[in-house]
C-alpha cells in the first residue's frame, strides 16, 4: 500500500539521518575553515587582504564542483547511486581527519586549509548529483514533495546546529571541532551503508549533453534554476560574516557561529511548516515573493549595525530562501524522467554551487574594494532586479500553479 508519508520507507529514513550528519559535519567545517583562514590572515594582513582570502577559499571549493558536476551527473544516471554517495562522504572523512591531525601540530598556516577546501569541493561535487538523483528513488511520486521538505528540513536543521556548535568547539579546541566532524561524517556513511538497493529506470546510452538539452528545452526546470543561480550570486552575503563578526559587530567566533546559524534556523522553521501546510497553489508566484524578500533580507542584514538585527535580517532571509529551495527543488524532481535525474540534478548542483561559491567571491572580492557594507546593500539591490527581470523572462515558471507530475514526465 502507497503512503504519501517518507517516513513509512526505512531507506528514506536513512538517508535522512545521512543528509542531516554531513550536513551537520560539512557546515561545521565550513564555519571554522572560513574563521581560521581569516584569524590567520588578520595577524599579518589588512581586512581587505583577508576578505579577498576569504572569497578565495569559496572559489577554492567551487572549482571542483564546477568541473566535475556534470560528468558525475552522467556517472549517477550511469551507475548506483549509493555507492557514489558512499564515496563522497569517505573522501569527506578524509577530510575532516586531515584538518584534525594539521589542528594538533604547532604551526597554522592557510596552504593545508585551502587544500582541504578543495578536497571537500571535489567529495561534493561527486555527493550532490548522487544524492538528489537517489531521494526520488526512495518514495513513490505522491510522497516526494513532503520528503522534499522534510529532507531539506535535515538539511536546514544541520545547517543550524554545525555553526554553533563548530564555533564552540573551535573556540574550545580546533581539533575537537575537526574531530567531531569526522564522527558525523562516519555516522552518514554507516547510514548510507544502510541503504538497500532501489529500483530505478535504466538510463541506456548517457550523454552529459542530455542532461544540459533537456534543462534549456524546459523553461520550467531552466527558470527555477537560473533565478537561484542569479539571486545568491548578487546577494550571498556568507563570506561577509566573518568581517561583520570581528570589524563591525565585534562579536567574535561565537557571534560567527550565531550568525552562520541564523539563515539555517528561519529555513529550518519555514521547512517544518511546509511540512505541515505544504504549497498547493501559485508556487510559481510564490517563488518570486520568497527570491524578492531573500533580496530584502540581503540588505537589511548589510546595513545592520547590531548582533539582533542581523541576526533577525539573517533568519528571515533564510526562511525566504527555503521556501525557493522548497518550490524549485519539487519542480525539478517531478519534472525530470528518473532516467535522467543524475544528469539534470547535477545541471541543478552546478548552478547552486555556482550561486554559492560564486556568490562568495563575489561578495569577498567587491567588498576588497568598496568595503564589506556597501558590496552586501549593492549585492542585494540587483538580485530584487532581477527577480522582476526573471518574473518577465519566464512566464511559464510564474503561471505555474501546482506541485505535481506533469502528464509528459508520467509517460
Amino acid at each position: 500500500m502507497t503512503t504519501a508519508s517518507p517516513f513509512a520507507y526505512p531507506a528514506w529514513r536513512a538517508f535522512l539521518f545521512a543528509r542531516f550528519s554531513a550536513t551537520l559535519a560539512m557546515t561545521m567545517l565550513v564555519v571554522v575553515i572560513g574563521w581560521e583562514v581569516y584569524d590567520i590572515a588578520r595577524q599579518t594582513r589588512s581586512v581587505r587582504d583577508a576578505a579577498w582570502l576569504l572569497g578565495l577559499v569559496g572559489l577554492a571549493q567551487f572549482l571542483p564542483v564546477f568541473g566535475l558536476t556534470l560528468a558525475v551527473g552522467a556517472i549517477a544516471d550511469r551507475f548506483d547511486r549509493r555507492w557514489i554517495a558512499r564515496g563522497a562522504v569517505l573522501v569527506e572523512l578524509a577530510g575532516a581527519a586531515a584538518l584534525a591531525g594539521l589542528a594538533l601540530g604547532d604551526g597554522r598556516t592557510l596552504w593545508p586549509l585551502f587544500a582541504v577546501a578543495a578536497l571537500l569541493g571535489v567529495a561534493r561535487a561527486f555527493a550532490g548529483p548522487a544524492l538528489a538523483a537517489l531521494a526520488p528513488n526512495l518514495v513513490p511520486p505522491p510522497a516526494l514533495p513532503t520528503a522534499i521538505a522534510w529532507s531539506s528540513m535535515g538539511f536546514q536543521a544541520g545547517a543550524v546546529l554545525g555553526p554553533l556548535v563548530g564555533g564552540l568547539l573551535y573556540d574550545r579546541a580546533p581539533p575537537l571541532a575537526y574531530a567531531t566532524a569526522g564522527l558525523l561524517f562516519l555516522g552518514a556513511l554507516i547510514a548510507l551503508l544502510a541503504i538497500p538497493p532501489v529500483p530505478r529506470q535504466e538510463a541506456g546510452r548517457v550523454s552529459v549533453r542530455e542532461g544540459l538539452a533537456y534543462v534549456r528545452s524546459n523553461r520550467v526546470v531552466l527558470g527555477a534554476i537560473s533565478l537561484d543561480l542569479a539571486a545568491v550570486v548578487l546577494a550571498g552575503a556568507t563570506a561577509m560574516l566573518p568581517i561583520y563578526a570581528r570589524d563591525i559587530l565585534h562579536v567574535g567566533p561565537d557571534g560567527l557561529g550565531l550568525m552562520r546559524a541564523a539563515p539555517a534556523v528561519g529555513a529550518a522553521v519555514m521547512a517544518l511548516w511546509l511540512t505541515r501546510f505544504p504549497l498547493r497553489t501559485r508556487v510559481g508566484e510564490r517563488l518570486f515573493g520568497a527570491v524578492a524578500v531573500f533580496a530584502l533580507g540581503t540588505i537589511a542584514f548589510g546595513l545592520s549595525t547590531t548582533l539582533p538585527v542581523a541576526v533577525a535580517s539573517l533568519v528571515v532571509l533564510g526562511a525566504a530562501d527555503m521556501v525557493s529551495v522548497y518550490v524549485r527543488a519539487s519542480l525539478i524532481q517531478l519534472h525530470t524522467p528518473d532516467a535522467m535525474r543524475g544528469r539534470v540534478s547535477a545541471v541543478s548542483l552546478l548552478f547552486i554551487a555556482a550561486s554559492n561559491e560564486l556568490g562568495e567571491f563575489r561578495a569577498g572580492t567587491l567588498a576588497a574594494v568598496i568595503g564589506a557594507v556597501p558590496a552586501t546593500v549593492l549585492g542585494g539591490v540587483a538580485a530584487l532586479a532581477v527577480t522582476g527581470l526573471w518574473a518577465w523572462w519566464f512566464p511559464e515558471l510564474r503561471r505555474v500553479d501546482r506541485l505535481e507530475v506533469p502528464e509528459l514526465v508520467k509517460a
